[in-house]
């Protein structure tokens, strides 16, 4: 039986909480930035449920653990949010990580929204217990990949580190460049020193350098090194991962982080609701959100719609993926069966290309839409 969305403000103050695990980096090497971002989005519409009633009448409680990047650290917070008695987890940013967690997820029989995470094979075989909010890599990385053709790159290099995450992404560019023609030069960016990647580079003959790697390191020296070879001088830099997205990027590199393309995932105008919520994060992050942040706040509204619908069982939530109908900061948000992809799935979240400009580096230009 549906029960009804509680009455504003009539939350319960016995401290008998409905409590969501969250699954965030907060500490290095994970992406901090990136975790504090999705942490806000998460803690805001956490804090728009209880005032608008919360669950039921009972409030809603943020369990959160800082997973490091670790997934092993990240399996051991699954194992203790699920005896502490959460109703369910939520996000993580980076993909290794949350494929871990999804694993110990289904094993334990606790629901896991995930936020940001895009590896397709997120679980080894299906499972009703986890759903996900961000695309699928193959998805936006097919999108990259064809902006990357419509600008007319048939020959590309790749810097990568050793990665199921990287790699993944280097198959899915490798495909979709070569069903066009086109060729992909791997790059080993973990035992070739910038100066010698530049060398293998230009005698890749490549027109578009795409950065697989972490940040700080090895990307910052990297990205330098390339801007200031001036044979280089007209090949178009890309960072797919979206890490561009982030101040801390545009502080490190300055102006060098400029004009380098990513996978950003937000619409090209937000609604009455996005614009509410970006406004809301801005103030609370002191800059402009993310989408990461955007991510956060949708998966605590839709939690928070299944909780309200179906109550806190495990199982129940569970079994709800597949009616949730909830609207999000960046369009409604329902999970199907997707082929290739073992978890329920929002099909699909809207898919930008974008990049800081290089007159206004603060600023984004969006380069092309999915």
């Amino acid at each position: 039986m549906n029960m009804p969305p509680s009455p504003r403000g009539a939350v319960r103050s016995d401290g008998s909480s409905v409590q969501i695990g969250a699954l965030v980096p907060l500490t290095r090497p994970g992406w901090v930035e990136a975790g504090q971002h999705l942490l806000a989005g998460l803690e805001l519409a956490v804090d728009e449920v209880n005032d608008a009633g919360g669950i039921v009448g009972r409030p809603l409680e943020l369990v959160v653990r800082d997973t490091a990047a670790d997934p092993q650290r990240a399996v051991a917070a699954v194992d203790e949010l699920a005896r502490l008695g959460v109703a369910a987890l939520a996000g993580e940013y980076h993909s290794v990580v949350a494929r871990a967690a999804a694993a110990r997820a289904d094993a334990l029989g606790l629901p896991f929204l995930c936020s940001s995470a895009v590896l397709d094979a997120l679980t080894e075989q299906p499972t009703d217990w986890v759903a996900r909010l961000a695309p699928a890599q193959s998805r936006g990385w097919r999108t990259y990949a064809d902006f990357l053709l419509g600008a007319g790159h048939r020959r590309l290099a790749v810097a990568a580190q050793p990665s199921v995450y990287w790699a993944s992404g280097t198959g899915i560019l490798r495909d979709r460049i070569a069903a066009r023609g086109g060729t992909v030069t791997a790059l080993d960016a973990g035992t070739l020193a910038p100066t010698t990647l530049c060398d293998e580079l230009v005698d890749s003959g490549a027109t578009a350098l795409l950065l697989l790697v972490g940040h700080p390191e090895p990307v910052v020296p990297i990205v330098r090194a390339v801007r200031r070879d001036q044979r280089l001088a007209d090949i178009l830099i890309g960072a797919p991962a979206g890490q561009p997205e982030f101040a801390e990027w545009a502080t490190s590199l300055g102006d060098d982080g400029a004009a380098i393309p990513f996978l950003r995932y937000l619409p090209e105008r937000l609604g009455p609701l996005g614009a509410r919520v970006e406004k809301a994060l801005r103030e609370r992050l002191g800059a402009a959100p993310s989408f990461v942040a955007f991510e956060g706040y949708d998966t605590i509204a839709v939690l928070a719609e299944v909780l309200r619908s179906h109550g806190t069982d495990r199982a129940r939530t569970a079994e709800s993926w597949p009616s949730v109908a909830v609207e999000g900061t960046r369009g409604k948000i329902q999970f199907s069966r997707t082929p290739g992809i073992d978890v329920w799935q929002w099909a699909w979240p809207p898919i930008q290309v974008v990049d800081r400009d290089p007159a206004h580096p603060d600023r984004f230009r969006v380069l092309h839409t999915s």
